[in-house]
């Protein structure tokens, strides 16, 4: 099972390479399912995961020219503080077990699953149904758009915050409607905004949690292994068919994720 976690996560990485988003999304089931790691603990971890292998993206993207960092940072005013109010101190506050059903025990690590798993369908039908999408019309980000950005930013933050995932399918379509990034600069600045919440929201975690530093490093770093082979195939393989393929492997892992919580688990 540990050479199976190992492979995973240089797939992991090398879907991100590839595709520009989405793979990380694998992170947390591959640490909870496979490495037996605890729900709450893989949010932590996949931060740290997500945060290092973004960063790495970004930095390929950001010689291509493909990084906006003045809408990185204004879109990190709201993001950034709230992921990290979220991870140091909404997420210390929840108990693990948060009431019962009949003999049914609804506990925070079922919630995180099931919310991942619903994260996980969301991802995997917007891999699947998306197209290649152009700029926006050109012109200017207006007030209206400022504060969208801001809101949504919030928002991009507590699904960062709360299940420790990057979002980028959800920043993608925002840089582009209401910044009028092109594409190319609009995926390499959703991997800059998702290296600095998911880093500086696994900041919120320290002091929280015991991190096993020598196993973290270790998969982030064949994570980041992936990402750049990932780099090296990008040009080799079509992006869109193989982002609709693991989008269809999401799905299937999503579905999966909501049976064995609510029905196998609970049964065994």
């Amino acid at each position: 099972m540990v050479v199976l976690g190992y492979l995973a996560s240089l797939l992991i990485g090398v879907s991100l390479g590839l595709i520009g988003g989405g793979g990380s999304i694998l992170t947390v089931p591959v640490l909870v399912y496979i490495f037996s790691i605890s729900p709450v603990l893989a949010t932590s971890y996949s931060l740290f995961i997500v945060g290092s292998t973004s960063l790495i993206g970004a930095y390929g993207n950001f010689r291509k020219g493909q990084v906006s960092f003045h809408t990185a940072l204004l879109f990190g005013i709201s993001s950034i503080v709230t992921v990290f109010v979220t991870r140091k101190f909404i997420i210390p506050a929840i108990p693990e077990h948060l009431f019962k059903l009949g003999h049914f025990t609804v506990t925070w690590s079922l919630v995180t699953m099931i919310l991942f798993a619903i994260l996980m369908l969301a991802a995997s039908i917007s891999m699947i149904s998306s197209k290649t999408e152009e700029c926006a019309p050109a012109g200017s980000t207006t007030i209206s758009d400022f504060l969208k950005l801001l809101l949504y930013g919030v928002g991009i933050g507590i699904v960062t915050g709360l299940l420790g995932a990057g979002g980028g399918f959800l920043l993608i379509p925002a840089l582009i409607i209401l910044v009028k990034l092109p594409m190319k600069t609009a995926v390499g600045t959703s991997l800059f905004i998702i290296a600095l919440n998911s880093l500086f929201g696994f900041l919120g975690d320290l002091g929280h949690y015991q991190i096993d530093w020598f196993f973290l490093l270790k998969i982030a770093f064949i994570a980041v292994i992936g990402i750049l082979l990932g780099g090296l195939l990008a040009p080799k393989i079509s992006g869109e068919k193989l982002k609709k393929g693991f989008g269809w492997f999401v799905l299937i892992m999503g579905i999966y994720i909501i049976i064995h919580e609510l029905l196998v688990k609970q049964v065994v």
